[in-house]
């Protein structure tokens, strides 16, 4: 895809992001973005790095409680609010990242989910945490005094901002020569050292971006539903971000933002198209197809890996790819 391409591409999303609020119900948009800057971050790590973390929930999470307990209880800003959660995420991701990242393989994947579990569990029973019933409440307050947050409508566009703001640190990392050496690093690392890099040096750096991005994501979703619980930093959300990544397209740009689009929706309209689908056909069983999400998105990453491996986005870029020679 040419760079002319790409930016009308870019153009046109932008375009259909700015009139979706009018369209559809902006909550759910908000968090859609906020899930697919998520994946974004995610990807970040195990698309162009080769590192599988099982533990951004504990970043997503983390951030989110962090994120709820200033605007709840300390009463601070938006804006500085939504910082020290996302300032949160990158601490917690380089104390996991400093543990995980000497070892390889399964064996990293493993340090990061039991020391996502630990976040888990400290949630659960710290007091400023509100243990089971989660940070409840939260309020928006205002961007800079000047806006009032309340308003779904200038949310979602704040929202907007910020998730495209996150989408292009991304873009640009990828682009840069970091990102380049995090390329060889996943193609090649022993190659990589044998050329002089500090691979885990720019691991680490990789990590702790990605936790930031992830920080930013979860505070931003906290802000926008208004609440905080322990399903933000249960080990299911990370298998969550991994599911949107991979039915999306590992190791593409916007394969993320599409996988979290899919299974979002599914989430959430789920219900009302198997509502939809009783009264046109007539069969009951339609009725309860709201309660089968989980069966139904583990039937699509299960479509995705037998005939989409390098999921949606991947397949069609290859596709089109291939188009030319032949």
């Amino acid at each position: 895809m040419t760079l002319m391409n790409k930016n009308i591409g870019y153009g046109i999303a932008f375009a259909v992001a700015l009139a979706a609020p009018f369209v559809l119900y902006p909550v759910l948009l908000m968090k859609v973005l906020c899930f697919a800057l998520f994946a974004c971050a995610f990807n970040l790590l195990i698309g162009f790095t080769g590192l599988l973390s099982f533990g951004h929930a504990a970043f997503f999470g983390g951030a989110g409680y962090v994120t709820g307990y200033a605007l709840a209880t300390l009463g601070l800003s938006m804006e500085l609010s939504v910082a020290l959660g996302t300032a949160a995420g990158a601490l917690i991701g380089l104390v996991m990242g400093s543990l995980a990242i000497r070892r390889q393989g399964i064996y990293f994947t493993m340090i990061t989910l039991a020391l996502a579990q630990m976040l888990y569990f400290v949630c659960l029973q710290a007091p400023v945490t509100g243990g089971e019933d989660g940070l409840q409440g939260v309020p928006r307050g205002t961007l800079l005094g000047l806006l009032d947050l309340d308003n779904d409508l200038t949310l979602y566009y704040v929202v907007l901002a910020i998730t495209i703001g996150g989408f292009a640190l991304i873009v640009r990392t990828i682009h840069s020569p970091f990102g380049q050496v995090l390329k060889a690093i996943k193609e090649n690392e022993p190659r990589a050292i044998s050329l002089g890099y500090d691979v885990d040096r720019y691991k680490l750096l990789a990590f702790v971006l990605s936790a930031a991005l992830s920080g930013l994501a979860g505070a931003t979703k906290t802000v926008v539903i208004g609440f905080e619980t322990l399903t933000d930093v249960h080990w299911t959300m990370s298998g969550l971000v991994v599911l949107m990544t991979l039915v999306g397209g590992l190791g593409t740009l916007i394969g993320p933002i599409v996988g979290a689009i899919i299974i979002i929706a599914l989430e959430n309209k789920l219900g009302d198209f198997g509502n939809w689908l009783a009264q046109v056909t007539n069969i009951e069983w339609f009725n309860s197809l709201g309660d089968s999400v989980t069966i139904v998105t583990g039937f699509i990453f299960i479509v995705c890996v037998l005939a989409f491996r390098r999921g949606i986005v991947g397949e069609i870029m290859a596709h089109f790819g291939r188009g030319p020679a032949r």
